[in-house]
């Protein structure tokens, strides 16, 4: 058994079953152990954007790590986008990253570089395995690290020369799977209950760690003593729809949230941090809390956040019972097709138990409300603001949870960022929907050169914006990859497609023409 064996051995006898792929020479040792590690599925991409965005979606559906095999610094560097957002999601993963034979790293080839420099900021946990006797034990400690609490990026990077010589130990370790969160102190329930029945108009602030289905019906037991219920804007997970508890959201743009708050004397964290604005800009403040409102942390990052909320409604006495959304399934939309429109169609067509992988910017927010009452589903949001994760984050959905039908919700602009996933869930026949909005255009940043006072586009600084010339083609660019694709531009026909896509079987792209 050489080191690359060991490693891969040692992720199966974690519970890692799955590897999404990019490999190249360094890491041909690796492709080779596949064969003789059946526990492992590994799974081809394009592009390491879409291996590491596929590896946070099948983590936060999973709740267990997944895998990638990237190759050297490069590689890790055409994935980072989408473990930035993974590192946002705390999702547990463990990058495998190929590097050169330690002996042969000295002579600068053409594609050595810093490795570990460039995984350090998206990862929780970095090692390079240098020896072979030491690759199952790091890639053990990788896993564990992954898990948390509260979860995050591993990387271990696997040099040539380790992954192909024979270790002495060929009895590679099993790691525990999953580390559970810290409880918090009854000292700490008790006392935000004190504040909250003292505060004049207090808040209770979600982030991704408390938003489980067990912490959002404490939160809704919660709601039900007067406190209101916000939750940060993009969230790893959220269970949403009819008989669920549905907490409003913590607004995108900070003068926004800072009117919403207004008046707020209190805001506890629960699993989140002081919320601030997504960018600065001039005469903005950049920390979202109201002046004269004292924030209060209920639990920590590596505290157990639902439990925290399970203790917190006992503490104020709040009923048994959540407060629920209430099933609303919209009519059939008539007319243009609108962000407004899709949502109703979504609301209408969404199977119980159905995926949302929400990309879909501007977009985004009708959609989202929407579906409020539509039948019980799981969102999951753009935690990092890195666009282009839509597409992998529904590969790695599908894959976990293959009986499941998963929506990608994407931008046109986003979307392109990773395109290729296309060719993954076609060859993998994932039961994917991927909505494309169509607006030619990256209109989030129309938006934001107002907003930073950077004045009325001209006719250089709008070819920077505009995506209309030439437009893309996304049913041909959806066929080219083995995805039926098709076409719509009013709301009848939308909703015609989007009911016959989520009824068949398979993946199936909607091209949705806004303008």
């Amino acid at each position: 058994m050489n080191g690359a064996e060991a490693v891969l051995k040692t992720l199966a006898n974690a519970g890692v079953d799955v590897c999404f792929s990019n490999p190249g020479t360094s890491e041909m040792q690796m492709v080779a152990a596949f064969d003789r590690e059946p526990r492992v599925r590994p799974v081809l991409t394009l592009f390491e954007g879409v291996a590491t965005g596929a590896a946070d979606g099948y983590a936060r559906m999973a709740g267990r790590p997944a895998s990638t095999l990237l190759h050297l610094g490069a590689g890790l560097a055409n994935g980072s986008a989408n473990l930035h957002n993974a590192r946002r999601a705390f999702s547990p993963m463990v990058n495998i990253v190929g590097d050169h034979a330690t002996d042969h790293r000295q002579h600068d080839a053409p594609l050595t570089s810093d490795i570990e420099s460039q995984a350090r900021p998206n990862s929780v946990w970095v090692k390079s395995a240098d020896s072979p006797d030491t690759a199952a034990a790091l890639a053990a400690e990788a896993v564990a690290a992954s898990c948390g609490p509260p979860g995050g990026v591993a990387t271990l990077i696997l040099p040539g020369d380790t992954a192909w010589t024979e270790v002495a130990d060929q009895k590679p370790p099993s790691p525990p799977l999953r580390r559970a969160p810290l409880p918090v102190s009854a000292s700490a329930v008790h006392a935000a209950a004190r504040a909250l029945k003292a505060a004049a108009k207090p808040v209770l602030l979600l982030g991704s760690l408390a938003t489980t289905e067990t912490g959002l019906a404490a939160a809704g037991r919660i709601a039900a003593t007067g406190v209101r219920i916000l939750v940060d804007t993009f969230l790893a997970r959220q269970p949403r729809g009819a008989g669920r508890f549905a907490p409003d959201k913590m607004m995108y743009f900070g003068e926004m949230a800072l009117s919403d708050l207004a008046g707020i004397d209190l805001m506890v964290l629960v699993g989140t941090k002081t919320p601030v604005a997504f960018f600065a800009y001039p005469a903005m403040p950049s920390v979202l809390v109201p002046d004269g409102c004292t924030v209060e942390t209920l639990s920590a990052l590596h505290e157990d956040a639902a439990g925290a909320l399970e203790m917190l409604a006992d503490s104020l006495g709040a009923p048994k019972a959540p407060t629920v959304q209430a099933a609303n399934l919209p009519a059939a939309p008539t007319g243009d097709l609108t962000p407004y429109s899709i949502g109703d169609s979504i609301a209408r067509w969404m199977p119980e138990d159905a995926v949302v992988c929400d990309d879909a910017v501007t977009a985004g927010l009708p959609i989202y409300m929407q579906t409020r009452g539509a039948r019980p589903h799981d969102w999951l949001f753009l935690t990092g603001g890195a666009i282009g994760q839509a597409i992998p984050l529904a590969i790695g959905a599908a894959l976990a949870e293959p009986e499941r039908k998963v929506l990608s919700l994407n931008g046109d602009g986003a979307a392109a960022y990773t395109v290729q996933g296309l060719w993954t869930m076609a060859r993998e026949g994932l039961n994917v929907v991927t909505v494309i909005f169509a607006n030619h255009a990256y209109r989030i940043l129309n938006i934001e050169l107002m907003r930073t006072r950077s004045g009325q586009a001209g006719p250089q600084a709008q070819r920077l914006l505009d995506l209309g010339d030439p437009r893309m083609d996304w049913v041909q660019i959806a066929q080219g990859f083995g995805v039926p694709a098709i076409r719509c531009s009013d709301a009848e026909s939308f909703d015609t497609a989007l009911a016959r896509a989520i009824a068949g079987e398979g993946p199936m792209l909607i091209e949705a023409v806004l303008g």
